[in-house]
């Protein structure tokens, strides 16, 4: 997932779109938002990433793994008529919290008790809270017009390597040494409910021109016929990878039964 970003869109299975295919508002709304996706996790894995390298090997030390709900606002203002939020999930180091396949797997399966206890009890369970949040930091307090769009996972686990050493590594290295926390890299993946999957590069050094945004659907409605490499992102990369994205589904399909969802105006 390194190479250069192309020219990413699809609208098919195969990844193409046809220049004849009318273009909805609709569908400039998704692109539009699947961008501010793509930037909103940038921004969020860099947090995680400094928050993490500072408290490095201290009691309350941050695991390399955190997870985000991703909702929507109606906002006049904003020039779609709505705006991004995310709460996000991080957790203290443990070696449960730094396995991303069990994070995931319990997530779920905390969601699911959740929904069924405050079904039994006459209420409907909400992941932001006050009860049973399944979040701890972000966008917590959201309007009742909030809705739904996706969740996403923030990892510090990059290409350089796993995170503890390569942290480790930067922090110990000689007074005036080459590399400082800034340069540490991290990346996200995320699951939308129109059925988008996207990868998210966070690396300050990417070459220009690459925004770092691997998306399985278009991210530029209004251009004609181009094919999109990463129409099926979910089944590209590692097993390991791949069984990530199989648990992160897991946890998707469980909120999205749950809440209400995002429907563009």
């Amino acid at each position: 997932m390194s190479e250069p970003v192309g020219p990413v869109g699809s609208s098919d299975p195969h990844g193409s779109v046809l220049a004849d295919e009318p273009v909805t508002e609709e569908a400039r709304r998704w692109a539009h938002l699947r961008q501010q996706v793509g930037y909103r996790l940038q921004r969020a894995n860099v947090g995680h990433v400094l928050a993490a390298f500072e408290r490095l090997d201290r009691s309350d030390a941050l695991g390399p793994h955190g997870v985000g709900l991703l909702y929507v606002v109606p906002a006049d203002h904003q020039p779609h008529g709505f705006e991004l939020k995310l709460a996000t999930r991080l957790f203290l180091s443990s070696p449960e919290s730094d396995d991303l396949h069990r994070v995931l797997v319990d997530l779920a399966d905390i969601a699911r008790d959740n929904i069924t206890r405050a079904a039994r009890a006459g209420r409907r369970w909400d992941p932001l809270g006050p009860e049973n949040s399944l979040v701890n930091g972000g966008d917590m307090a959201l309007p009742s017009t909030a809705r739904y769009v996706g969740v996403a996972v923030t990892t510090l686990d990059s290409e350089m390597g796993r995170w503890y050493p390569v942290a480790r590594q930067v922090r110990d290295q000689p007074l005036g040494g080459r590399m400082s926390m800034f340069d540490l890299r991290g990346q996200c993946y995320a699951l939308l409910t129109d059925g988008t999957a996207l990868y998210v590069d966070q690396n300050r050094n990417r070459p220009i021109g690459d925004t770092g945004i691997r998306c399985s659907k278009t991210l530029d409605p209004d251009r004609t016929t181009y094919h999109n490499r990463y129409a099926n992102l979910t089944e590209q990369g590692d097993d390991n990878t791949r069984q990530m994205w199989a648990q992160l589904d897991v946890l998707h399909g469980v909120l999205t039964d749950h809440l209400p969802a995002w429907r563009p105006a």
